[in-house]
Formats: structure tokens, C-alpha cells, sequence
């Protein structure tokens, strides 16, 4: 089995694993699975109303409950996996049942076996949780990679505050870092820079060379007699002795790094300049978590911030290594191993979230080659996805116009309701006027059908684009549109552009095969449904001018 890198996986975690990825092949595994909180899920992001996405919480319905496949891999943990592996989750289920946790403790298992197969003996894996399993997680790590591999927990600072006065408030996130084997594991020391206050307390002095600070030269008590060190410098002789040979001593202040106290005690000058910064610490306390307004936040509210991922694989990985994310959601490992001269493997069980990871990477990425496998490419594989599950492929069709689902029309069409957002799947939403210098944003509605269409369809949209004010509609079909189709859509109008001067038929039909072949909705410039991610520095690329660029 030969590995492919800088490829996006849009499936199930577990058999993209087992079909794709070899034994040992993988340096680094970042993980951010769905946490057992009461939000439940990973969303997306929340719609125009405010709601949650329904997309993830359709894809990962199923974790949260004991139901009849729970059992089924239950059953395969303790009939296929090694007997301590087995062992270990059949006493877990004894003791905490078949619930909500225990559900979720066999999808983890599973896929943490693969996980570990997956690595190089000299791979780490690190696991992004909550508090509410992190303990739980632990133990089926311990079993899976043996205790003697656990290296750290992390615990990332992800806000100062939270409001609850009930309890002391929950403002962190652990991170569970393993090795495949604890002698062998990549680390490369990360270095941040030193607290401006201890700058400030303790690098007090200065010379031509630069701002430095007193270390001690000589041996503490503590630290117990070194004989072989204990001898005359310049008529001092330290009790336990100095902390270098002679010949080095002499260097170091031939060279005027040793200062002579008041007293008589001498020490080693330690200059700013030359060191390195603070090592990395287990509590993670300078990297808050992305606010509403931080220029990275794509809308994805449990979107990690850039520069945590950076951190572990700058800690447990080279350049040219190959990093894997098999939750990738918005692609926050991706985009930090990319910036980092690394390989990478995304996986994700959205067509949204694959579509979110690929605007991501065109926007930071100008130009950058990357495969993505899954996703239709054919009529007959877009065929394939409608009959396998239409949801999928309703997300995987926006993704093709760079539309945001409608949380509410998928909320309402799953559960049999209706509301006043019915036939609407999608939105767009763009920018092609100003007043002063506030934008005004204007709505394009998208509804999608992978069955059997009628002209009926396009009057409902023309009706359902008045009724919310949109001023453009946009119907995707599967199938090729019968000719009162077209008519319908044609007699429905234009809409004139205020900033580019142009007309755009109101409403427009576009089959998937069109879609496929590169066809484009007829609409302005200027699409913000979603958030542009910001050009990486150093990466080449240009820019489309527009004509309300505001400087």
C-alpha cells in the first residue's frame, strides 16, 4: 500500500484508515475528536439565526448512543482486538454501562488501535478532550500505546474566565500526548519568548556585549561535593566545588563572562541575547482561544488557534514529516503543518467540512496542490452519494457554489417539518454596494433536488427568494430540467447590480453536471458566506481586485 500525503479523505475515519493509510507510515497524529459536553457536537458553525449547524450533529448522531452498531464494535474490540484491548473495554462497559460515554469509548477505541498501527515507532500522538473523558480516554490509551508511553498531559488555558457560579469554572481543555515508544520519539525543543516582568527582575546588568543576568559558577549544597571540581581560581575555593573544569573556568573569563561580586563570589554572566527563550511547559497559558472578532476565526466555534497546533508539531516532528488529523474539521492541523514545511492526511465525515479545508487552503495557500478523495467526480459517483445519503450530498452540492447550509431547512427536512425556511438548503451571501462605508449584504438562496424536478419547484423558489427578501435564487438539480422549467426561471427576471452595473437572472438553474464541468453561478463578485482565511506570509499568490476594496 503506497501513502498519498496532502490529500483530504471526505468518509468514516476508521475505513479510510484501514483502506488507505500502511502500518508505521505516520509521524505525527493530532486528534480533536466530538467531546461528551452539553453541546454535544463539534458544529460547524451556527446559521444566520444562530442555530447550530445540523451537518455535524447529523454525521456524529450516532456516537453519542448505545445502539446496534455501538454493539457491533463492541463486539469486534472483544473478539478482534488484542486480549488486553479486549479486557479492558469489556470492564469498562461492566462498569460504566451501556450509555452515552461507553458509546463513545468504543467508536474512540477502535480508531485509536488504527491510530496507533498507523505511526512510526518514532510517531507521537496527541489527544485533544474535555475533562468530561479525558479520564476515561486515558485508560483506553494506557492500554492501546502501555502506560510506559504516556508522556504528558497538557493542559491548554483556552479562557481566562467563564461564568458559572455554581462550580469552579471549567476555562481548560486537556491534551493527551503518547508515544508509539517513549525512547524513540521525535522531540525538538520549543522555545517561547522569556516574560518581559522576569526580563525585567532578573537581567539587570550590562556591558558592552549586551543586557545579561547572575548564574551560579559554583556548586550548591544541594548538589552534593564534586572532588575532581574543588580547587583555587584567583584565591577563591567553593566548599562543594566549581560547576566546570579548571580549563573552562579560565576560558569563560578570559572571555569576561564570569562577574566578581562585592564579596568576593564569583558568577556567570548570562546574556539575553544568547538564550533561547523559555522551553514549552505542560500548562499552556499564552495561547487564548479565538474570539468572535480574531481575524483567524473562520466560524467554527471549537476552531483551535493556529499557533497551538504549530507548537506540537514544531515539538514532535521535523520538516518533510507526514501529519494526520483524522477529525479535521476546519483544518487547523492542516493549514499549521502546510505553514510548516510538513506532509499531512485530513480526514473528515462532512462534505462541509471537506469544502470549509479546501476554501481554507486556496485562501492561505495560493496555488498549492493537494488531492482530495471521496467527493464525486462524475455524474454517476454524485448519482452514487444522493442514493447513499441524501444530506451528503445536499452539503457536497453547496460546496460546489460556495454556499453555507441552512441549518434550519436541514433541521426541519430531517425531522419531517415544516417552516417558513422550507426550500431553502442553502445561502450566499455578498457584498456588491456600500452605504458610507458599511457594507450591505445581499442574499442568494440555494435549493437543491436529486430527484425528480417540475416546474412547480421553481415557482416555490421564486416564491420562498421574495417571501426572505433574497434578491437571487439558484436551483441545483441532478437532473436536467424540463423545458417549463426553464421558462419558469427565465420569466422571473433580473437582478441589476448597483456596484457592477450588470444584470443577473433572478433566478438560474444549474445541473450537477454543469457544476461539474465548471460552470459558475451568473452573480457578482464578492461572496462572504464564508470567512477568507488570511494569506500565509511567504506564499505566492494574487489577489482579485474588486471594486469595493476600501484603503
Amino acid at each position: 500500500m503506497k501513502l498519498e500525503t496532502n490529500v483530504l479523505y471526505y468518509g468514516d475515519n476508521l475505513d479510510i484508515l484501514r483502506q488507505y493509510i500502511p502500518d508505521e507510515a505516520v509521524d505525527l497524529v493530532y486528534l480533536d475528536p466530538p467531546f461528551n459536553s452539553k453541546r454535544t457536537y463539534n458544529v460547524l458553525f451556527q446559521d444566520e439565526s444562530g442555530q447550530d449547524s445540523e451537518a455535524q450533529i447529523a454525521a456524529f448522531e450516532d456516537t453519542w448512543h448505545w445502539n446496534q452498531s455501538a454493539e457491533e464494535t463492541y463486539y469486534e474490540l472483544i473478539t478482534e482486538a488484542p486480549q488486553h484491548v479486549g479486557s479492558m473495554i469489556e470492564a469498562l462497559r461492566g462498569f460504566i454501562g451501556t450509555n452515552q460515554m461507553m458509546a463513545y469509548l468504543v467508536m474512540m477505541t477502535v480508531r485509536l488501535i488504527e491510530l496507533h498501527r498507523v505511526l512510526k515507532p518514532t510517531g507521537s500522538l496527541y489527544l485533544h478532550c474535555d475533562p468530561t473523558a479525558s479520564h476515561y480516554l486515558k485508560i483506553v490509551l494506557d492500554t492501546i500505546f502501555e502506560a510506559q508511553n504516556f508522556v504528558n498531559e497538557i493542559i491548554w488555558q483556552r479562557t481566562s474566565s467563564h461564568n458559572d457560579a455554581k462550580k469552579w469554572s471549567a476555562i481548560h481543555d486537556v491534551i493527551l500526548y503518547y508515544a508509539k515508544n517513549q525512547r524513540m520519539r521525535i522531540w525538538s525543543p520549543v522555545f517561547l519568548p522569556h516574560d518581559p516582568e522576569y526580563v525585567s527582575n532578573f537581567y539587570r546588568h550590562e556591558d558592552k556585549r549586551g543586557t545579561y543576568r547572575l548564574d551560579h559558577i559554583i556548586r550548591s549544597a544541594s548538589m552534593g561535593p564534586r572532588p575532581n571540581l574543588v580547587y583555587k581560581y584567583k584565591g577563591y575555593t567553593p566548599e562543594w566545588g566549581w560547576r566546570v573544569v579548571r580549563e573552562k573556568l579560565k576560558d569563560l573569563d578570559e572571555d569576561d563572562r564570569i562577574a566578581w561580586s562585592k564579596t568576593g563570589r564569583p558568577y556567570l554572566k548570562r546574556y539575553l541575547h544568547e538564550q533561547k527563550g523559555t522551553p514549552i511547559k505542560s500548562i499552556i497559558t499564552d495561547i487564548p482561544h479565538l474570539s468572535a472578532r480574531s481575524q483567524e476565526k473562520l466560524g467554527y466555534p471549537t476552531q483551535k488557534p493556529v499557533e497551538l497546533l504549530k507548537r506540537i508539531i514544531e515539538a514532535s516532528s521535523n520538516p518533510g514529516d507526514i501529519i494526520l488529523d483524522p477529525f479535521c474539521g476546519c483544518g487547523t492541523t492542516i493549514a499549521a503543518a502546510q505553514e510548516l514545511g510538513r506532509k499531512w492526511i485530513g480526514i473528515d465525515i462532512t462534505h462541509l467540512s471537506i469544502a470549509l479545508q479546501k476554501y481554507r487552503l486556496n485562501d492561505a495557500f495560493p496555488g498549492l496542490e493537494y488531492t482530495v478523495k471521496g467527493e464525486p467526480v462524475s455524474i454517476n459517483s454524485a448519482r452514487a452519494l444522493a442514493e447513499q445519503d441524501r444530506h451528503q450530498f445536499e452539503w457536497w452540492s453547496l460546496s460546489l457554489v460556495k454556499a453555507r447550509p441552512s441549518g434550519a431547512t436541514s433541521n426541519s427536512s430531517r425531522r419531517g417539518k415544516k417552516g417558513a425556511d422550507r426550500g431553502i438548503d442553502g445561502l450566499i451571501v455578498f457584498v456588491d454596494e456600500y452605504k458610507g462605508n458599511k457594507p450591505i449584504t445581499k442574499k442568494v438562496l440555494v435549493q437543491v433536488k436529486s430527484g425528480h424536478v417540475k416546474s412547480g419547484d421553481i415557482r416555490d423558489l421564486v416564491g420562498t427568494v421574495s417571501r426572505e427578501k433574497a434578491v437571487m435564487g439558484v436551483f441545483i438539480t441532478l437532473e436536467e430540467p424540463t423545458r417549463p422549467m426553464i421558462r419558469e426561471a427565465a420569466s422571473a427576471g433580473f437582478y441589476e447590480s448597483p456596484g457592477w452595473n450588470q444584470k443577473y437572472p433572478r433566478v438560474q438553474i444549474l445541473t450537477i453536471q454543469e457544476l461539474l464541468s465548471g460552470k459558475v453561478i451568473d452573480m457578482p463578485p464578492g461572496n462572504v458566506s464564508f470567512k477568507q482565511a488570511q494569506q500565509v506570509k511567504g506564499d505566492s499568490g494574487t489577489n482579485q481586485p474588486s471594486l469595493f476594496d476600501k484603503s
